[in-house]
């Protein structure tokens, strides 16, 4: 008697290809051709989901349904991933099917508070119907040109002391596109001396305890919000076990705050070298930057500039450096939030211990700092750390940068001595209120 075969092994395996499938709606083969075309031969690794949905955005106005099931489906991710990734973000606009897609052009107009007291709801309120149905108008947070208020971006063109005639004739233009020009490109900086210490630590010229020496010497603290000592955070991420990776945070969202953006448009290499400095002394393999979407100049700037730093590298065996773009999300000004959008998550922050000197970046221990933070490194190893010290007021030591907006008379950048006193600073470095003003109050931005 013949008795049937059961195929119980293929069965098994047909079941686990259908499993190991990305699941969803079906993809569309013209939607995934698109994203093909626009991913090219770049990476499909799970990390980058956040760039390449960046990607998309850019090229389509926005995100439907089709194309982003077409991406899960090239990362070997879950549809519900990626959507859950691309809705936690503000930049992104998720379209449905059935939905309309957005206007081709976005006009953000700061509400900020320096732009609020400034007159940012007047724009809000006139340019709809300046620049009619074709363009979008929306009320944003804090794009950090706090300075320049009220600020607007045209697409993604910052629009600094805009006006409703300024906004209309950008869009006009079509001028959706910023750059930043005046800066001490890589040329300009290694004729100046730029990175002639960054040979010398790794010639040997200089000792990596004493380098760490000199930091802890001039009292530098973490300049993004929470202050740790620099110079022991070194010690101890150098004290982990490899590989160690550090993470570079240029997100500050902080309203208020936007000193990080005015020292990058001015000299994006004396941060680069910190950088590298830094990654040899602790021991670093990679370097991640992450850079607030708001910043849309700097970050085409900062990507030619290190394209030239990888052409003609000042030393061999640099780490990699990799440019990380945010995507409008206010909580990933915080260390592990940023962490996370690094991996391409949602920047949720995460529970502490372990902390991310211990477990931060892809498991790994992690050097995170602010980018200011490395902005002082060679200055002080050149200078010494108790020409850093030797600053400061009330007791307090260093140089501190403040941002300095609403109604002085100078508003922009302040480097002032630690421990200065709030009025000494709008007296002696902002030139007083404005006429007709008096010093009431003031927004601590970033002290968070």
């Amino acid at each position: 008697m013949n008795h049937p075969i059961i195929p119980i092994a293929i069965a098994g395996a047909t079941r686990q290809r259908k499993r190991e499938a990305p699941k969803g709606r079906r993809v569309d083969p013209q939607a995934l051709a698109d994203v093909q075309a626009l991913l090219g031969a770049e990476s499909r690794q799970r990390d980058l989901l956040i760039e390449h949905l960046h990607k998309i955005q850019d090229h389509f106005g926005c995100l439907s349904s089709a194309h982003m099931a077409a991406l899960a489906q090239e990362m070997r991710l879950a549809q519900t991933e990626v959507y859950e990734v691309a809705t936690f973000y503000h930049h992104f606009d998720v379209v449905k099917e059935g939905e309309a897609a957005p206007a081709a052009l976005t006009v953000r107009v700061c509400a900020g508070l320096s732009c609020e007291m400034a007159g940012a709801q007047e724009l809000l309120a006139k340019l709809p119907a300046l620049l009619g149905r074709e363009v979008r108008v929306l009320e944003a947070p804090c794009i950090g040109r706090c300075e320049q208020a009220p600020a607007a971006v045209v697409g993604q063109h910052a629009v600094p002391n805009a006006t409703l005639e300024t906004v209309v004739a950008k869009a006009a233009a079509g001028e959706t596109l910023d750059a930043v020009t005046d800066h001490v490109d890589y040329a300009a900086y290694r004729r100046d001396g730029g990175y002639a210490l960054l040979r010398d630590c790794i010639a040997g010229t200089h000792d990596v305890e004493k380098v760490i020496g000199i930091l802890e010497t001039s009292g530098l603290r973490g300049l993004g919000g929470a202050g740790f000592p620099m110079g022991r955070k070194w010690r101890i991420v150098r004290n982990e076990a490899g590989p160690r990776l550090m993470a570079i945070n240029v997100d500050e969202g902080e309203p208020g705050t936007f000193k990080d953006r005015v020292y990058l448009e001015r000299d994006p290499h004396r941060f680069l070298e910190g950088a590298l400095i830094a990654a040899w002394a602790v021991g670093i393999e990679a370097i991640y930057i992450y850079l607030r979407d708001e910043y849309h100049g700097c970050r085409a700037m900062l990507e030619a500039e290190l394209d030239k730093l990888r052409a003609d590298p000042p030393v061999q065996g640099m780490p990699p450096i990799h440019l990380r773009r945010g995507a409008g999300a206010y909580i990933c000004g915080e260390e592990s939030a940023m962490i996370e959008s690094i991996e391409g998550k949602r920047g949720m922050p995460r529970l502490r211990p372990p902390y991310v000197a211990q477990v931060g970046l892809f498991g790994r221990p992690t050097l995170e700092h602010n980018f200011e933070s490395l902005h002082w490194v060679r200055e002080i190893l050149e200078r010494g750390g108790d020409w850093f010290a030797s600053f400061g007021r009330n007791g307090r030591k260093g140089l501190r940068s403040f941002s300095v907006s609403g109604r002085v008379r100078e508003p922009g950048v302040k480097l002032a001595p630690a421990g200065i006193t709030i009025q000494e600073l709008v007296d002696e470095y902002c030139g007083g209120m404005q006429e007709g003003h008096t010093f009431y109050a003031y927004l601590p931005g970033g002290a968070s």
